[in-house]
């Protein structure tokens, strides 16, 4: 599906899953929200500025009182299945901690895939606490360096591990027609969904399939001997 490239804007002044994940360098983190848990892995091999400044949102908790406050879908399209949610401190100055350099997917490796988090910006290296969740490949949104003036996308820098029902939930939630500027115009969520807190967490422990029991085999077909030879008037009944 091919989407108008649209603007994650890093705060309030807008409004004035899954490839591989790599083995090693993952911080995980779990967001807490009325709607359920979702847990992230953050790939700070690959993306260490992006990845320092989350944590440092979270490890000083700034992030609970954040709200999950916007969900982005094509226009007209109705399923939980395309699109992204936004969520973080939408500029709240008593917050908000200095912007980060951009790194882009040229860069890290890592792509707006499904379950891809990433950081809102204005132009690049602008980012602050803001980030968003893709449901869906969002891959337009990569970095591309044969696209005509600000082609530098955006930053990803981690992927839903476990909540991603969570994250379809959000997307599907009432928004309100007339909040939001220019592109985010009717797709600011009312309410908003508050993010209860923010907090590093272990690996999720890893799903263990179990196999379907076996079926016990069926025991051989036994014929009845017939005590006497049969007869028209015997061949309903039974023998024996």
């Amino acid at each position: 599906m091919i989407l108008q490239r649209r603007s994650f804007l890093a705060g309030a002044g807008a409004l004035a899953a899954s490839p591989a994940r790599a083995a090693t360098g993952l911080v995980h983190v779990k967001l807490t929200t009325p709607v359920g848990a979702i847990t992230l892995a953050l790939n700070q091999g690959k993306a260490p500025i992006t990845v320092a400044n989350f944590l440092r949102y979270t490890d000083t908790k700034r992030y609970e009182g954040a709200t999950f406050y916007r969900a982005s879908r094509p226009k007209g399209y109705t399923a939980d299945d395309y699109g992204s949610i936004q969520g973080g401190l939408q500029n709240d100055p008593a917050k908000v901690m200095k912007p980060i350099g951009h790194e882009p997917t040229t860069r890290t490796g890592l792509s707006h895939t499904d379950g891809a988090i990433s950081m809102g910006r204005f132009a690049p290296g602008s980012a602050t606490s803001d980030f968003f969740i893709c449901v869906g490949d969002n891959t337009y949104l990569d970095a591309n360096p044969k696209a005509k003036g600000d082609n530098l996308g955006f930053a990803a820098f981690g992927y839903v591990v476990e909540g991603m029902d969570v994250v379809r939930k959000i997307l599907v939630k009432p928004r309100s027609p007339t909040a939001g500027v220019g592109v985010m115009k009717g797709e600011m969520l009312k309410p908003p969904i508050p993010i209860l807190s923010a907090r590093r967490t272990a690996a999720p422990a890893p799903k263990v399939e179990t196999p379907p029991a076996e079926a016990a085999p069926a025991a051989p077909a036994v014929t009845p001997t017939p005590s006497a030879p049969a007869t028209p008037s015997a061949e309903a009944a039974p023998l024996g």
